[in-house]
């Protein structure tokens, strides 16, 4: 036999696994014995650790000059969004209930007073769960915006968010760039009756 490695891709370990274990027949080992003694013969320590090493692969490298984002934290926030970009309940932790903050500041115009009404329609726009009054509160209370003291005008406080913020917002401003892009795609109004 030849001494050059051969490389060998597997696209599905299960799916390789029990295709192996047809081979082996009666003497092959249970599906998850036959997938640990795959994943140590390729290095690593058992199945589940190949898995988290191929997930971790997938996941997006930050930019070197920036740093380091806890990518955990942000999955964990976006999965609170739907496709489009609207936060779908109002999350119980509260590492996870900021960043979802921030994906609400980053729709708010800057540098503009608005008010209550105003505030709250633009809320409305990006959340599915009907209150719009919780979300304004909390932001007040993460010092992401600001109201005077009457309630009559609100304004957005202009700050660097966090690599995990950044990394939430560029998320949601995708989701919402397909969100408006399916809205100016969709067909007009049927045309009036006669």
């Amino acid at each position: 036999m030849s001494k050059k490695p051969v490389p060998l891709q597997v696209d599905d370990l299960s799916a390789f696994t029990r295709a192996l274990s047809r081979q082996l027949g009666d003497a092959s080992p249970a599906h998850l014995t036959l997938l640990n003694m795959v994943a140590r013969s390729a290095g690593f320590q058992n199945a589940q650790h190949m898995r988290a090493a191929t997930t971790a692969t997938r996941r997006p490298n930050p930019p070197l000059d920036s740093p380091p984002t806890d990518v955990r934290a942000v999955e964990r926030s976006l999965r609170q969004f739907d496709a489009e970009g609207r936060l779908q309940q109002w999350p119980t932790r509260r590492a996870v209930q900021t960043l979802a903050l921030w994906g609400l500041w980053a729709v708010l115009p800057a540098a503009t007073e608005l008010s209550e009404k105003d505030i709250n329609r633009v809320l409305e726009g990006e959340h599915l769960f009907g209150d719009p009054a919780t979300l304004r509160r909390t932001l007040i209370a993460c010092g992401l915006l600001t109201r005077e003291t009457d309630g009559s005008r609100y304004r957005r406080v202009e700050q660097a968010p966090s690599a995990e913020a950044r990394a939430v917002m560029r998320s949601l401003r995708d989701r919402r760039r397909q969100r408006a892009q399916v809205h100016t795609d969709a067909p007009s109004a049927a045309p009036a009756t006669r």
